[in-house]
């Protein structure tokens, strides 16, 4: 385990996308006077710790990898977590980034120090100090578990898909599987065929789709590899379509109704029984939730081995579920595909800013930031795919890459006017947030008529962008300093490059 710097111009928390995209813009820019801090002992954030069966992207190879490091090497047009955590690693290594990282170092509290102007950051491989904080945990990096009375008490198998249990075998058991979202919809199909009986507890109906994967030819790599344009090319025409869902999401819910009739199609074509297919025939707009893809998750429920279960789950027993209907169904394993903890992530418990307070306490429930970056009250800090920068149609890594340039151009700032911080003002983090609820009105995630983890507990949908996303990177082109605090730096510092714009 590499020791931690006593101090670091910058400090990063997490090494998925996000992390990793910037320390890798970073080293493009000529700085290396920065850390990023990782619980685990491998870079991949999400990739790395989701591996259960038949964990894949839902957005297409193309378009989920940086612009700048395009992978021409697919073997799937929607890739598999193994290969997306590949690229992953291939990138620390190659862009030289993996010096950098701090492995087996959880960021356990970071505290604004205002006399030093600097954050303290503790982590389980000790202390060290940082002009500038970058939260780059991501919304999808700590798993919720169902809040169900007597689940403590289980006495056999429990876990969460985002933590799957590969040393425990399935064959033959009496499986439950809690909630049937992205994840459950991958892995239900794949162990399916293995287990003895399976219950399927779902709480909603979710829309889904048919799915379009299919192997990349030979062929289409070799194009790809010797002539990039082609890759950008594809990459180019997969974003233009995916933006054209934002018209149905945000502008008109009536234009759904046409993905909806496929969705009704494929729910007839794939389920024969009426009883099931009035169970799994979901009663809200699409888009509301997360729209799903899959051509295994129906055939896999309409087998003799396996149970859909609507009634509400009253009480978990030793060895034992039961239903609001009274009803008990003996189970070995308990497997959750109950999603994590997004408008309530834990990092907000951790980091303590100018007056105190946790964003946590300021937050009080409803998560809200300027261009989902900076944060009132929290000066030289950052965070990458914070609140209202999730999507529901495309790729985070657009977005993440839009937020990379705007730090970037935060950090030139500050080096450019010689200042020591840099901290978003209040009534402009304000204006921002009223203008997103705005646009977030009559909505398809707002009147849709589903309740989703998008919403916060304020009942606010501060999970997603609510607009293209080419114009959320319009607005992070550059930093707008009239935007800011700021304060000015005792001694110059060297300024930081630019690097070349990303292709």
């Amino acid at each position: 385990m590499k020791e931690l710097p006593e101090h670091a111009r910058i400090a990063i928390v997490g090494s998925g996308f996000a992390g990793l995209g910037l320390g890798i813009r970073l080293r493009q820019a000529g700085v290396e006077d920065f850390v990023l801090l990782e619980r685990a002992h491998e870079v991949g954030g999400t990739w790395r710790d989701n591996t259960y069966p038949g964990c894949q992207c839902d957005v297409p190879s193309s378009l989920y990898s940086f612009s700048f490091a395009p992978n021409p090497q697919w073997t799937r047009t929607f890739s598999h977590q193994p290969e997306i955590q590949d690229y992953l690693v291939e990138c620390a290594d190659r862009f030289g980034v993996r010096p950098h990282v701090r492995f087996g170092h959880e960021a356990r509290q970071a505290s604004w120090e205002a006399a030093d102007r600097r954050w303290r950051i503790e982590t389980s491989g000790g202390e060290m100090t940082a002009d500038v904080l970058v939260s780059a945990v991501g919304g999808l990096s700590e798993p919720r578990l169902p809040d169900i009375p007597g689940i403590e008490r289980f006495e056999g198998t429990l876990f969460h898909s985002a933590a799957w249990d590969h040393a425990h075998d399935l064959t033959d058991e009496r499986v439950a599987v809690i909630g049937t979202g992205a994840s459950s919809i991958q892995l239900i199909p794949r162990i399916q065929p293995h287990v003895g009986q399976m219950h399927v507890f779902q709480r909603t109906p979710a829309w889904v789709l048919p799915h379009s994967d299919r192997p990349v030819t030979a062929i289409e790599r070799g194009l790809f590899r010797r002539i990039p344009g082609a890759q950008r090319l594809v990459r180019a025409v997969v974003y233009a379509l995916r933006e054209l869902l934002v018209l149905g999401l945000t502008v008109d819910r009536r234009i759904m109704k046409l993905p909806e009739m496929t969705g009704r199609r494929h729910l007839r074509s794939q389920v024969a029984d009426p009883e099931l297919r009035r169970k799994l025939m979901p009663r809200f707009t699409l888009g509301c939730k997360r729209i799903l893809i899959s051509n295994e998750y129906y055939p896999a429920l309409t087998q003799p081995n396996v149970e859909v279960v609507t009634d509400a789950i009253s009480e978990v027993r030793e060895r034992s579920i039961v239903t609001a209907d009274g009803r008990e169904r003996p189970v070995d394993t308990i497997i959750c595909g109950t999603g994590f903890q997004v408008t309530d992530m834990p990092v907000a418990t951790r980091v303590r800013g100018r007056d105190g307070l946790t964003l946590d306490e300021v937050w009080q429930g409803s998560p809200q930031a300027y261009l989902g970056t900076t944060v009132a009250g929290f000066p030289n800090f950052f965070m990458l795919t914070g609140p209202n920068t999730g999507l529901g149609h495309t790729s985070i890594v657009y977005m993440i890459e839009s937020q990379l340039a705007y730090v970037l151009d935060c950090l030139r700032a500050m080096e450019r006017n010689d200042l020591a911080t840099l901290e978003v003002r209040k009534d402009a983090q304000a204006e921002f947030n009223a203008r997103v609820q705005a646009q977030m009105k009559d909505t398809v995630w707002t009147s849709g008529g589903c309740q989703s983890w998008y919403i916060d507990a304020k009942g606010r949908n501060s999970t997603l962008w609510p607009d293209f996303t080419w114009r959320y990177r319009q607005r992070t082109s550059g930093v707008v300093l009239e935007h800011y605090l700021t304060e000015e730096a005792e001694s110059a510092r060297a300024p930081i490059p630019v690097p070349a714009q990303a292709a």
